[in-house]
């Protein structure tokens, strides 16, 4: 086998209508990719699912401008009053940043050791979920490309049984549709792992950055408690004030 007959062959099995739309010439190539493109497919879903839910919470739900949160919430400790303070907090969209900061607050009666461990309490309740099934992409991409590879592998056994065992008259059809098989498989795996990849790279870089925010303003806050602990007036929380807080 000569490398002009694998060039022609190679040109035999992508062959198809220079006018096929885009979702036609998708739809044949799927075709030829044969009982490879399922697993493939399946990663593909789980995966678009996972990547449009982690975007929207991570860049929507859980996205707050910390420094003007920050701003509007020194004023009151400033003011020493722990009331305004905490129905500030409550007021603010609720993300995990609000809600680590709030469970601060509500400790701030019971000392500075509480307000610790409230805080570090409520930090390890939050991460996860910030955290929870980006892990996963990863795992995708890769399952994407071991799927992509396994159909390549059994399209290269095709050819070869054909060279092997096949009618001469019918080579040329079995090798072109073998090699299709895998190119297709190949193709597809690869364009289903790298978005998967840079999306996981890409929601793992945001989650941290969102964590990095939750600690960062968590000691800040801890700290402006402790500087100004002499100023405030009112450390036993009306109940009122305690359950709109909790809502």
């Amino acid at each position: 086998m000569n490398l002009g007959f694998v060039a022609n062959l190679s040109v035999l099995a992508n062959a198809g209508g220079g006018n096929e739309t885009f979702l036609q010439e998708l739809g044949r190539r799927w075709e030829s990719g044969q009982a490879g493109m399922y697993p493939i497919a399946v990663c593909l879903v789980v995966a678009l699912s996972i990547i449009i839910e982690r975007s929207i919470v991570l860049f929507g739900k859980a996205s707050i401008n910390k420094e003007g949160f920050l701003r509007g919430l020194k004023k009151h400790i400033y003011a020493g009053d722990l009331d305004k303070a905490i129905n500030y907090v409550a007021g603010q969209k609720n993300t995990p940043l609000t809600n680590v900061i709030k469970a601060g607050l509500m400790n701030v009666p019971k000392g500075q050791e509480e307000v610790q461990a409230a805080l570090d309490e409520a930090s390890l309740r939050e991460t996860p979920k910030l955290e929870a099934r980006t892990g996963y992409l990863a795992m995708l991409g890769n399952a994407a490309m071991l799927a992509g590879l396994l159909g390549t592998v059994n399209g290269l056994i095709t050819c070869f049984e054909a060279v092997a065992n096949v009618n001469p008259a019918d080579k040329a059809t079995i090798l072109a549709n073998g090699i299709s098989e895998a190119m297709n498989c190949t193709g597809f795996g690869l364009l289903t792992a790298i978005p998967a990849l840079i999306a996981f790279s890409v929601l793992m870089g945001r989650t941290q950055g969102l964590i990095n925010d939750i600690n960062e303003t968590s000691v800040s806050v801890l700290n402006l408690i402790v500087a100004n602990r002499d100023k405030f007036k009112n450390l036993n929380i009306p109940a009122a004030a305690h359950a709109h807080a909790e809502e």
